[in-house]
């Protein structure tokens, strides 16, 4: 007998409110600090590069919840709600007791969970007058629904992406130039940072950290632009809600509740948004559900980096902030998982980790693509090296649950499709792809680097 597998919220009951955990954590997180007097940075300084509401969204404490603009709604409406998806041939092809479940976030129009904080990023920007937004990318993911979303509210786009990824996939940036987009490989010639760092050849398939000091220099250069960022912060995670408090309004209407939740960790949008919803319930009503944060070997921040004050960035340019960090000079291997290869993570996401609130494990990528074409095989749906890491800890977990003969409810944020990631999936097959290990030597020569950072200040 068939059974329901797909699961989605009828429009009207489309959450209208963005859920902010910082009003529900027991500790007000540290602020951006100026490295030289460890000071908190002033609000005006962070309002020359971020939009005033968003600033403002990272800091809020007393509100419960955000109301999400109309017009952002509206724009959601192109493909939220997305569909939460019972994995029954997955359950069956492992013969596992386990329950699985995963929220489907690749039916967006740039194809993974990024249009989610893109829209209302964009929406505010332009309501108070920035013509132009900057930003990174690094597989190419947040660059694409940035395009999309400015396309959306009518603003200019100008995105660095990753050397590597760019090279790696060039359709991600025909995608962008499709919705308007500009695209620049990072390290460029185009800022004073991006040639500096052109001149140690090190630098050349660039990273995460060096795409936003290019990206940053030129937001701070112009009254008319502004930056953005697709992960880390707390505003940024806030809007990613909608993907968790969704699959907890359906969870709630089957009758079903999660055991485990898992999401796949760069800088911690998709894996935080997913969670926040259940980490409240956590917090609020005793719940007990695990949270497993997933990154790649090569790029372990939040499995073997250091909890300690670092800048976001390689250039120096945005301030220190407490999170998880391999060091903002350390470059990871070009890993195919490029959305997954940066060297911080966000501070909630990273103070949730040290409270043990949340666990976190590391992945080769050979694993993860075998995982993965298990996952097509029996799912039928081909998905991003990232959003991979996440696939292959359901299973792991859900074989584990074979093995103790336990009914665990599973579920994991399947963050994007694969579709522009098939070179990689080729490169897997050939048995081309490499492990690169936690390369140690590395990240400790980047941590030498850290800012000494004395907060709260001295009186």
């Amino acid at each position: 007998m068939s059974q329901n597998r797909i699961f989605t919220l009828k429009g009207s009951k489309s959450p209208n409110k963005w859920i902010n955990i910082l009003y529900n954590i027991p500790e007000a997180l540290t602020p951006l600090v100026n490295p030289e007097t460890s000071e908190p940075i002033p609000l005006e300084m962070l309002y020359k590069i971020f939009a005033k509401e968003l600033v403002d969204q990272e800091i809020n404490t007393k509100d419960e919840f955000i109301k999400i603009p109309d017009e952002v709604r509206d724009i959601y409406s192109l493909y939220r709600p997305t569909p939460l998806i019972r994995a029954t041939f997955l359950e069956k092809a492992l013969d596992t007791p386990a329950k699985i479940y995963y929220k489907w976030e690749g039916v967006s129009p740039s194809g993974s969970h990024k249009p989610n904080t893109a829209i209302p990023q964009a929406y505010y920007n332009k309501k108070e007058g920035i013509l132009k937004l900057t930003t990174e990318t690094g597989a190419g993911q947040w660059g694409s629904a940035l395009s999309f979303a400015c396309n959306q509210i009518g603003i200019e786009c100008l995105v660095f992406m990753v050397r590597a990824s760019y090279e790696q996939k060039p359709y991600r940036k025909l995608m962008m130039q499709t919705y308007g987009g500009k695209v620049i490989p990072s390290p460029s010639d185009q800022t004073k940072i991006g040639r500096e760092l052109l001149k140690d050849k090190n630098n050349y398939k660039g990273s995460l950290g060096m795409a936003i000091s290019e990206a940053v220099e030129l937001a701070m250069e112009r009254d008319d632009t502004h930056y953005t960022l697709g992960s880390v912060l707390n505003h940024v995670l806030l809007h990613q809600t909608i993907v968790g408090e969704e699959s907890r309004l359906v969870m709630e209407e089957i009758g079903d509740y999660p055991d485990i939740v898992i999401g796949c960790v760069g800088g911690g949008s998709n894996f935080g948004g997913m969670i926040i919803p259940f980490i409240k319930e956590n917090l609020t009503k005793g719940k007990k559900t695990r949270f497993i944060a997933v990154e790649p070997k090569a790029c372990p921040t939040l499995t073997k980096g250091k909890y300690a004050w670092d800048y976001g960035d390689t250039g120096k340019l945005i301030p220190p902030a407490l999170m998880y960090t391999l060091g903002h000079s350390f470059v990871p291997p070009p890993v195919h998982a490029g959305g997954l290869r940066y060297h911080g993570a966000s501070p909630l996401l990273s103070y949730m980790r040290h409270k043990g609130m949340v666990e976190s494990v590391g992945l080769f990528q050979n694993e993860v693509f075998e995982k993965a074409v298990l996952f097509a095989k029996t799912e039928s749906l081909i998905v991003a090296p990232e959003s991979a890491h996440a696939v292959t800890v359901a299973i792991n977990e859900a074989l584990k649950c074979k093995e103790t003969k336990e009914e665990k409810t599973i579920l994991f944020n399947c963050s994007g499709h694969g579709h522009f990631d098939m070179a990689a999936y080729e490169q897997f097959f050939n048995g081309a792809l490499e492990d690169y290990d936690y390369p140690k030597e590395n990240i400790e020569e980047a941590l030498k680097d850290l800012p000494k950072i004395n907060f709260p200040p001295k009186k």
